[in-house]
C-alpha cells in the first residue's frame, strides 16, 4: 500500500506561474513515482482532458527563471538532455516543462489510475486547499490591519497635532532685560552707581 505524502513535501512544489498556482510535470512525476516521460505520455494520450486552463507548456524564459542555473540552449532553440527543470548540476533541459493547474492535477488521477496516484492526488488537492485558505487568511488579516490603522490614525490625530504644536517655534517675546544694570554716570566726576529696573 502506498504511503501518505506529507504536506511539507507537496506545498513547496506548488508554484505561481501566469498568476495561477501550478505544479510542474517533473515534480508531479516524482510524487506519483513515475518517470516524467510516462506522465507526459499519459497526458498526451488523453489530451482532450487537459484544456489550456488545466495545463500549459512553459516558455523557455519561464523554464530558465525556475532554474538556479542557466539552461544551455543550442542554435536550433532546443536545449539538450533531460525533461526536468529540477536537474542535477551539469544537466540541461531538453523539453519545456508542463505546468498543471489545480484542475489539471485533479484530472491526472483519472489518467494515471494507480493506487499511489489516487492517494497522492488526494494529498495534493488538500495542499491546494490549505494554500487557498492561507491566502484568504492573509487577505483578511491585511484588511483588519488597514482598518486598525485608519481607526487609530483618527484617534491619534489629536495627539500628533498637539506634538506638532509643541514643536512649532515660539512667537517673539518682549526682550526687556531683568536684573541689575550699571547706571550711567550722572555727569562728569560723579561716582558710578547701580539702579534697579
Amino acid at each position: 500500500m502506498a504511503t501518505r505524502v506529507p504536506a511539507e513535501r507537496i506545498e513547496p512544489q506548488i508554484l505561481v506561474l501566469r498568476a495561477q498556482k501550478v505544479m510542474l510535470d517533473a515534480d508531479l512525476a516524482v510524487l506519483y513515482g513515475v518517470p516524467t516521460k510516462v506522465l507526459n505520455q499519459a497526458v498526451k494520450r488523453n489530451r482532450e482532458r487537459f484544456p489550456a486552463d488545466f495545463m500549459f507548456q512553459l516558455t523557455w524564459d519561464e523554464a530558465r527563471a525556475l532554474r538556479p542555473r542557466p539552461l544551455t540552449v543550442e542554435d536550433d532553440g532546443v536545449a539538450s538532455r533531460s525533461q526536468s527543470v529540477t536537474l542535477a548540476p551539469g544537466q540541461n533541459v531538453k523539453y519545456r516543462p508542463y505546468a498543471f493547474t489545480e484542475q489539471g492535477v485533479a484530472m491526472l488521477s483519472s489518467v494515471l489510475r494507480s493506487r499511489r496516484a489516487i492517494l497522492v492526488n488526494v494529498e495534493i488537492m488538500r495542499a491546494f486547499v490549505r494554500l487557498r485558505t492561507l491566502a484568504r487568511s492573509v487577505v483578511e488579516l491585511r484588511r483588519k490591519i488597514d482598518g486598525l490603522e485608519r481607526k487609530y490614525d483618527a484617534q491619534f490625530k489629536g495627539v500628533f497635532d498637539a506634538i506638532r504644536e509643541l514643536m512649532a517655534p515660539l512667537p517673539p517675546r518682549d526682550k526687556r532685560r531683568i536684573g541689575f544694570r550699571p547706571e550711567p554716570p550722572a555727569g562728569p566726576g560723579s561716582p558710578p552707581g547701580l539702579r534697579v529696573k
